[in-house]
């Protein structure tokens, strides 16, 4: 690829070159220092972008950036719950294993053990965080690989063991994956010069991550407040256990529509933080750098990602609760789909066996597309001050008209930020069977709860991960929503990047067409 002069492009010095995919360095000033053209103006000259579209609009125009006029059975719940868990004494455990508590079921010691769970996954997603920054083209390589090995992995295992139907389903992922390596293998510079340009933006603004650090940090005070619930649902109602001599409501069944309700709780309280975390970000520092360029050019509203997050948290949260719930339900029939899976595998019953795989990587497409669907859905939430389907109706227009080729750069930053959760998951899974094994506590001699624990681990592990992720994501994805919308915007704020973009997809320099 042909390299480009940066000088004067975005704040590099005189007498370097620009490469598409830039080493790390000393951040550049992305923007023009000397903006010819107010928001407000007429429409730009073809030299600087105005030939790109005819639907030239103020930054303001459309209520933008300007809000508008207008969980609790989980905690009680967990408050009666965990109250009478500590009436009981919690069944004894502490840290380590000289201190494993009572037999009978999860106790202190699975406590101190998800605790330190969350430690990790906020470690590991932060060190994530700063090498996916420093190597961010060889970590997209290696993600891609590394999701091409698993899967042909996974196949071989399926094989071996002679489980038919995962076997032919991930055969076909397999190969899929590996014909898909070669398509995205050419947009790698792209996105990794976008993932790059977003996280030096965000060194000029801070707040992307004050807010993404207080959003991991909230998710792992959910966690811990998950945690203790699911630790003292099982001490209070499982049978045998003192608190339930004098009680009959306990039942293994009481136990599992519980244990149920608080994850789905979990899940979509962490879904709803993640998402106000991405409105936050698309609407505060990302969208206000495209509409109005560095904030040293004086044309950026004052505060932009405190204003944000008081539109995401507050009139926007009823549309960021209801598209977070659509995941959730998803994403809870897919774990549902599993479980039945196992146990048909675990009976010899392979055509149920099959078909619940079927019907789980179906749920799980979809689940996927939502999401994705839904992050842009967001943002428009975020710049436009839209409701929900109002945003998604728009954010369908956008795709269509985009294709599904101009957003394949997108979608390799996602891959490589969700495989990083997936990683940070299975090292808090590992983490968690490591020291169960090194611990033996009394209520998992036969191993009954190392399952369980896993799982939570991997939960918690991943939602730490993706919530900080989220975050970055979101700047990539609204200069997608901004090219959409205003391409000419960008042409004037960063001519360097839209040509970039503008010469692997030319059907951004045209806004989408709203009916």
């Amino acid at each position: 690829m042909a390299q480009w002069n940066a000088s004067n492009q975005w704040g590099a010095q005189p007498g370097h070159t620009y490469s598409p995919v830039y080493q790390p360095g000393p951040t550049p000033q992305y923007g023009q220092p000397g903006y010819p053209f107010p928001p407000t103006s007429v429409p730009p000259p073809a030299e600087y972008g105005g030939g790109y579209g005819a639907d030239h609009k103020s930054p303001f125009e459309g209520d933008r950036f300007k809000p508008k006029k207008r969980f609790a059975g989980f905690v009680v719940l967990s408050a009666f719950a965990i109250s009478q868990w500590v009436k009981s004494g919690g069944l004894g455990g502490g840290v380590g294993g000289g201190n494993t508590g009572s037999a009978v079921t999860l106790n202190y010691h699975t406590v101190y053990l998800l605790l330190f769970v969350t430690a990790a996954a906020l470690l590991f997603s932060t060190v994530y965080l700063l090498l996916t920054r420093a190597f961010t083209r060889m970590i997209m390589h290696i993600t891609l690989i590394l999701s091409i090995a698993l899967n042909i992995g996974i196949c071989i295992y399926y094989w071996i063991t002679r489980y038919w139907s995962g076997a032919i389903i991930f055969t076909i992922i397999a190969l899929i994956s590996v014909l898909a390596y070669f398509g995205y293998r050419s947009r790698i510079p792209l996105a990794s010069l976008l993932l790059q340009i977003v996280m030096d933006v965000a060194k000029h603004h801070k707040s992307v991550y004050v807010v993404a650090f207080l959003a991991l940090l909230l998710q792992g005070a959910l966690s811990v407040w998950y945690t203790f619930t699911l630790i003292a649902i099982y001490s209070r109602w499982t049978p045998g256990n003192p608190s339930c001599e004098t009680d009959s409501s306990c039942s293994s069944g009481r136990v599992a529509g519980l244990v149920f309700y608080a994850t789905f709780s979990f899940l979509w309280t962490s879904q709803v933080i993640g998402n106000v975390a991405l409105a936050t970000m698309a609407g505060g520092p990302f969208g206000s750098w495209y509409y109005f360029g560095p904030r040293e050019q004086g044309q950026m509203p004052k505060h932009p990602t405190w204003s944000a997050f008081i539109r995401a948290s507050t009139l926007s949260l009823g549309s960021i609760a209801f598209g977070s719930l659509i995941v959730t339900i998803l994403e809870l029939l897919r774990i549902l789909l599993s479980i039945a899976r196992n146990s048909a595998n675990a009976e010899g019953h392979p055509i149920e066996a099959c078909l619940a795989l079927c019907a789980e990587c179906f749920i799980g497409c979809i689940e996927a597309l939502v999401r994705y669907f839904n992050r842009y859905a967001y943002i428009e939430i975020a710049l436009y001050g839209k409701p929900y389907l109002k945003a998604a109706k728009d954010t369908w227009d956008l795709l269509v008209d985009r294709g599904i080729d101009a957003l394949v750069n997108d979608s390799l930053v996602g891959m490589t930020l969700t495989w990083g959760a997936y990683c940070v998951g299975l090292l808090c899974s590992l983490f968690a069977y490591i020291y169960l094994r090194s611990t033996h506590p009394a209520y998992n001699v036969d191993g009954q709860y190392t399952a369980p624990v896993i799982l939570f681990a991997f939960l918690i592990g991943l939602q730490c991960s993706l919530t900080l992720s989220s975050a970055i994501e979101a700047g990539v994805s609204t200069i997608f929503v901004g090219l959409g919308e205003d391409p000419q915007v960008l042409a004037l704020r960063a001519p360097e990047l839209f040509g970039l973009i503008a010469s692997t997809y030319p059907q951004v320099v045209q806004g989408v067409q709203r009916v």
